[in-house]
Order: C-alpha cells, then structure tokens, then sequence
C-alpha cells in the first residue's frame, strides 16, 4: 500500500501543502480513489465521513483542473450549505498554490453576490441543489465545460427529496464529463442513478473495515415519553461527555431540549432550518472550538459537519431511517478516536430499532436508568 501521496500520482505542490496541514499519510479511501479518479474513471464510493473522502476527490480533482481556461470544470453538489461551506473550506487550503477560483453556492447567501462572482473566471463551483438549480433556471451560470462531477453525500441527497433536482443538475453537464458519488451508504436509488448516468464506474467499498461503527460503543436507554427528558440528563450526569450532539426529530424538540439543557446551567446552542445562515455558521464555529458543549439539532446536522473531539451522540428520537442513524453516530469517533452513542428508545420505537440493528448486523446494548 503507498505510504505518501506522491505514489497515488498527487504533485509536490499540493504534497507540501498537506504537510503543512499535518496530513502526511493517506486513509484507506484516499489510497483507493486518488489513483483511480486521476486516471479519469467514473467511480461509486461508499465510505463513511470521518474517514479522509473530501480530500480522495478534492485533491485529484484540483491537480486536473486548467487555470489557463476560464471556464467552470468542476461541480461538486452537497446535500446542505453546511457540508457545501466545510468543502469549500477544505479546497481553499489547496487552491491557491494553483489559482484556482471556487465559487461556493447555497441558499441564505445574497444571490446577486453570486451572480456577480459567476460573471467571473470561476473554475470550481460547490453548491446545493436548490440554488445551483436557481442559477441554471436564471441562465447565470454554465456547465457546458465541466470535466468532473462529484456527488457528495450521494444517499442523503436522494432521501431529502433532491433526485429530480440533481437529475436536472446532471443534464445541465456534457455526457463525457467523468462522474463521482460518495456516499455513507449505497441504497437503490443511488444504484439506479449510478446506472442511468456513469460509465462502468469502478466500486470503492471502504465500509468492508465499519470505520466508524467499530470504534464507537452503542447504547439504547428504555424509557418512555413521559421519562425521556429525564433520563436524557440520568445519562448526562452517568456519561459525562466533553463535546455532544443531541438529535431531535423536530425543530420544536430541539427548542424545547435546548431550553431545558440551559435551565440546568449547561451550555448549549440549537441548530435547525428556521435558523438563518449566519446564525447558524456562528454556532457551528462556536461549538467547533468547543466553546458550548451541547449541540441541539434536527437531521440537518448529521451530514457534514467535521468536528473533532465529538465525544458523545444522543439520539433523543430514534432517527427514521437506517442510514440516518449511521450518519448521526458518525459525528463521533473521528479520525481514529472512540466513541459513544445513546439512543432513547420507547415501546413505540422498536421497530424503527430493529431495522437499525439489522443494517448495522448487531444488537445494540439496552440498559435502563
């Protein structure tokens, strides 16, 4: 297995620049896809977050891009702004040393900003559904010359809702583009999208080592809805974590826990879509130096949000879908670190639970309070 970047075909600039950054080995994902990805295939990745994939297609991609042509080349569409502003945040530590314009587009930011940007020489653009679809409609932006598109988060942009949206992002592109989804999980929407447009990709499957999963003990509390509140703090007082996430279904939940949580002299900040963009990255730059210790959320924040020393994940509501639950817990236990997760659970919820211990192929440890 190469042991440096180098190997995979990545150049002595863009080497440098991760040293800089203390990364000097590649994750399994990286070793994998870099290869792969320069020699110009269309490739499906299944790996979790946390384990390296933004830089396994950023870093092929910016060493393919030509400055020297003022046209965007690459497209890189994201689930939420959150996830679309952490990439973006992670290129720029690149691009420089190349030139490289990138231009990140999501709602909540001034639109005629973007607009003026766009008229711009712009070589990467990275945005969200909604806003890069309001772009094409407003004839402000071309993809006519794009070479790589990357869907990130493949799977949680399919179960929002955003398939005829990413389909209609897709034909805006030339068919000889080269074509990339990552993903935390592969279900059958994203196969049938696969099919329809790539070619012969080839499958990288980091989930084969469960990265995230073997390094984090999972919990269920019994309880029910009249003691949830309460033992949420039982389990608080007994686990004593130094930086969570607590999931809530609702934005009304989220309201109410975050109220309850300050009532007890904790600190904690909610997260959620009423929110406004700069409220919300405010939050997020306040819990990332881990300056509150309770993050509240709904399901916005469990895709993309790269936080380390997360030591803790509550699921106050059992998350609906299988592959939510695996994007939850996957807030902890990052980059090589262990972890814990404690989902709350009611008579009601034992089939939601059943379906979560079948994806993941164990039973989860009960323990009442």
């Amino acid at each position: 297995m190469p042991k440096n970047f180098i190997n995979l075909g990545i150049s002595k600039n863009l080497d440098s620049v991760l040293k800089d950054n203390y990364i000097t080995e590649p994750t399994a994902v990286q070793n994998k896809a870099i290869p792969e990805i320069l020699k110009g295939r269309d490739v499906i990745t299944q790996a979790q977050t946390g384990t390296g994939k933004t830089l396994a297609f950023m870093l092929p991609i910016i060493e393919k891009i030509n400055t020297n042509r003022s046209q965007i080349q690459s497209l890189i569409v994201t689930p939420t702004r959150e996830l679309a502003i952490q990439i973006t945040s992670e290129a720029e530590k690149f691009t420089d040393t190349k030139g490289i314009n990138i231009l990140s587009v999501y709602g909540g930011k001034d639109v005629n900003k973007q607009i003026k940007k766009l008229k711009k020489d712009i070589h990467m653009v990275i945005g969200t559904p909604g806003r890069l679809l309001d772009h094409i409609r407003r004839g402000t932006v071309d993809f006519k010359s794009v070479k790589n598109l990357v869907l990130d988060e493949a799977d949680q942009m399919l179960t929002m809702g955003f398939l005829q949206d990413v389909e209609k992002i897709i034909k805006q592109t030339p068919r000889s583009r080269q074509t990339m989804f990552f993903s935390a999980t592969i279900p059958k929407k994203v196969h049938s999208l696969a099919n329809k447009y790539m070619k012969n990709p080839i499958k990288i499957d980091i989930k084969g080592n469960n990265i995230t999963l073997d390094k984090i003990e999972q919990l269920v509390i019994e309880t029910t809805n009249r003691n949830k509140e309460a033992d949420l703090f039982k389990a608080i007082e007994k686990y004593r974590p130094f930086l969570a996430i607590i999931f809530c279904r609702t934005k009304n939940r989220v309201k109410d826990i975050n109220g309850a949580l300050k009532r007890r002299g904790y600190d904690s900040e909610e997260l959620h879509g009423d929110l406004s963009q700069r409220k919300r990255e405010r939050i997020m730059k306040i819990f990332r130096k881990a300056k509150v210790q309770f993050l509240v959320a709904t399901d916005v924040a469990s895709r993309g949000l790269d936080v380390d020393n997360i030591t803790h994940v509550f699921n106050y509501d059992i998350p609906e879908e299988p592959e939510s639950y695996i994007h939850r817990i996957g807030r902890t236990a990052r980059a090589g670190e262990e972890g814990v997760s404690i989902t709350f659970a009611t008579s009601r919820d034992r089939d939601s639970l059943s379906l979560i211990e079948r994806s993941i192929k164990m039973d989860m440890k009960k323990i009442k309070l």
